[in-house]
């Protein structure tokens, strides 16, 4: 809860700066994150499936560009643990992230990481349509993704689910057998997707993070932070200013500053 100095204060926008620096908004803000990102919370013993948790309080704690949490050299232990990885990718190479979200594809393709991924950096939102519990193996699987009604999303968007978790590794294993991960066939490389070409999970999350949309989502996802909500066509200004400060200086901190100190935010 707010001090009462800050309750009566005359002006307590003018403190927003100082409140982002402190532990009890970064603790708040990692949490929200990780509510966002993550499909569901972690289990105990396996403190690592909250990575975005994880991942998020350290980028805040160390003043590091938003971008980090999925770009930047990182790996998250099964413990919740960050290291510096020169070959980490945010959390999206940690171990426990990938078979957290590994699916069940029978040839091992990652459809839902690639998913997560892109949901993950740039707020995509997708709706399955008939991987259920009562949809056939046919229908999940590669042929019958390619069908009419399903194809527009795994082959032929931007995108396209097939083609994104085509360059990314392949899960083995799985229920009594432990889930491991090997490289795509060279076949599969490179793949038409990001409004681009791409050939590795790394490029897949590089050309997101250097997209429009990337700018567009952090501002976003600031502004339903502080409002509790979505925001509306009618605050495209706040949310271009929004991205404009994001731009310039990178942190997530950047972005949610310019709309908790709008002169609307308080009324």
């Amino acid at each position: 809860s707010p001090a009462s100095a800050l309750m009566t204060a005359a002006d307590s926008q003018s403190q927003v700066d100082a409140m982002l620096k402190t532990p009890e908004f970064i603790e708040h803000f990692a949490r929200y994150a990780n509510s966002e990102l993550n499909r569901s919370p972690g289990f105990a013993d396996k403190p690592g499936e909250d990575a975005a948790y994880f991942l998020s309080k350290y980028v805040l704690e160390n003043g590091k560009p938003w971008a980090d949490l999925f770009a930047g050299p990182y790996n998250v232990a099964v413990d919740g643990k960050v290291t510096n990885d020169a070959n980490g990718l945010g959390y999206f190479r940690s171990q426990v992230w990938m078979a957290s979200h590994a699916g069940n594809d029978p040839s091992g393709l990652r459809l839902s990481s690639a998913y997560r991924i892109m949901q993950n950096v740039v707020g995509l939102k997708l709706v399955a349509s008939t991987n259920s519990p009562n949809s056939t193996v046919e229908e999940r699987s590669a042929q019958g993704r390619q069908r009419a009604e399903c194809a527009g999303c795994h082959y032929q968007n931007w995108f396209a689910l097939d083609n994104v978790a085509a360059v990314l590794s392949r899960r083995k294993g799985g229920g009594a057998t432990p889930v491991t991960f090997f490289d795509p066939p060279e076949g599969y490389k490179p793949q038409n997707a990001i409004d681009g070409t791409v050939t590795n999970d790394k490029d897949v999350v590089t050309k997101l993070v250097a997209s429009p949309n990337f700018s567009f989502n952090a501002c976003r996802v600031a502004f339903k932070f502080l409002n509790g909500r979505e925001d509306n066509t009618c605050e495209g200004v706040l949310i271009d200013t929004c991205i404009d400060e994001f731009k310039a200086k990178g942190t997530i901190q950047s972005a949610i500053a310019v709309i908790a100190k709008d002169a609307g935010f308080c009324q």
